[in-house]
């Protein structure tokens, strides 16, 4: 099995060979599971992220669960090692934050405990919900302030893998939805 850091590297390498295209469709279908799953129907505060170019697309789901009077929560890097979350508020409330991420500008959102459901990236998931990160620890340490959020792993079929190394920092996804066209 790779640790984790030679994991992150055969991801990477494996993001530069897939095709635009084809991530493009596996977003699309991604986002039509997750808008019909049945923690986000009935959430009422959820927690998204804004994608980088290599993750799986998220703007439609942004926009589509804001249209449909959810509370979405978007993460606002601060400092070295925490995330802040902020009201989704459109495109048009957004700037350009740490590692080049889009974040709202909205007002914080503290209630940690409201927060229904959680949408998560990473770099890879295996099939017992175990999540790779990027490798700073923002997503584990903000996770473990919500218990009992049903958390939801998205990612591009090739993010799959038999095992991912962790350790006791790491939290489990409770579910990880991918799309495989083939």
């Amino acid at each position: 099995m790779l640790d984790k850091r030679q994991l992150r590297q055969w991801i990477r390498e494996q993001k530069k060979l897939s095709d635009p295209l084809l991530r493009e469709r596996q977003s699309e279908a991604i986002t039509q599971t997750v808008l019909h799953h049945p923690h986000v129907r009935t959430a009422k505060v959820i927690l998204l992220y804004k994608a980088l170019p290599d993750e799986v697309e998220t703007q439609m789901l942004l926009d589509q669960l804001e249209e449909e009077g959810k509370t979405v929560l978007l993460p606002v890097v601060i400092g070295p090692d925490k995330l802040e979350l902020r009201l989704y508020e459109g495109i048009g409330k957004m700037r350009e934050g740490t590692y080049n991420i889009q974040e709202p500008v909205g007002k914080a959102f503290l209630n940690l405990a409201q927060i229904d459901t959680a949408v998560v990236p990473g770099m890879a998931f295996d099939n017992t919900g175990n999540r790779l990160g990027r490798g700073r620890g923002y997503y584990d340490r903000l996770l473990r302030q919500m218990p009992n959020c049903y958390k939801i792993g998205i990612c591009f079929d090739f993010q799959k893998c038999p095992q991912i190394p962790i350790d006791p920092n790491d939290v489990r996804m409770d579910e990880v939805i991918t799309y495989s066209l083939s």
